[in-house]
């Protein structure tokens, strides 16, 4: 084995092709390594999905990821999905620069609404302001939700296909597509592009499953409320449980350990 066939191990190969003479950009992933470390992680820190969330879940991060290999190096991506029927917030995070992807679910004290609202934010480039597109979309399907998103904020088509296993691809128009052929291609087609059509490779990029949180962090998150109003993170308790925003890993937070943290910190800063 080599070391590049080792490393593709730890994540998912996503190729992103142009289709010549269709003008239309192709994103194709075996996203299993991601879907494991996905379960993987579920497992390690005890969190559970009913069959329908975690079907939104995986075809949200599908989606997401194709997406994210679509979109230039330096950018920091995030989606977050509201759904009302199921009622949960499905939340997904990319740093294209680390080639990573991250997400988790919320399914408790979801805010009633009365639409799905899908809220894109993308910071163009590392310290430089977030931009936001908010729009509105129908039913509980993932897929359905990101192509409203393209068609109404990207301003151009997009189709995603389940094409077999873990294999995932998605169809993005460019400027003069072949719109005829781009709106009547079906998953098989897809799937057989490389013999059927001429496609130019791009660019080929590893992603994998990983927040980056841990301890220390968490306690820079709930530092400022802290020091605003002790009693109110901690009432009388010594500690208190909270979970990683991003992916909804499980943390135990000790009012000691909050309080040497922020002497650590003013030192820091004196």
């Amino acid at each position: 084995m080599t070391e590049d066939q080792g490393n593709e191990l730890n994540g998912a190969v996503v190729t992103v092709d142009f289709v010549r003479h269709r003008n239309a950009l192709l994103v194709r992933a075996d996203l299993g390594p991601l879907f494991t470390d996905y379960y993987l992680h579920l497992a390690d820190n005890h969190l559970r999905y009913t069959p329908e969330q975690d079907t939104v879940f995986k075809n949200g991060l599908a989606a997401f990821a194709l997406h994210c290999a679509s979109r230039p190096r330096q950018e920091h991506l995030a989606w977050t999905l509201s759904f009302q029927e199921p009622r949960l917030n499905l939340f997904l995070a990319g740093d294209n620069e680390d080639c990573t992807v991250i997400g988790r679910l919320f399914t408790e004290n979801v805010r009633v609404a009365g639409q799905n609202t899908f809220y894109s934010d993308i910071v163009p480039r590392r310290g430089m302001e977030s931009r936001r597109s908010v729009v509105n979309f129908f039913g509980s399907d993932a897929f359905a939700a990101a192509t409203d998103y393209y068609a109404r904020s990207e301003q151009r088509p997009v189709r995603f296909f389940h094409l077999a296993g873990d294999e995932y691809a998605m169809l993005v128009s460019q400027p003069d597509c072949d719109l005829a052929w781009f709106s009547s291609v079906d998953a098989a087609a897809v799937g057989a592009l490389a013999q059927a059509e001429t496609l130019a490779r791009i660019e080929r990029r590893l992603y994998r499953w990983q927040c980056g949180c841990n301890q220390q962090k968490i306690l820079g998150a709930i530092a400022p409320a802290f020091r605003a109003d002790p009693h109110g993170v901690f009432g009388d308790d010594e500690s208190i449980h909270v979970e990683c925003p991003r992916c909804a890993k499980p943390y135990v937070l000790t009012r000691e350990a909050m309080e040497a943290y922020l002497a650590d910190t003013q030192k820091g800063g004196a």
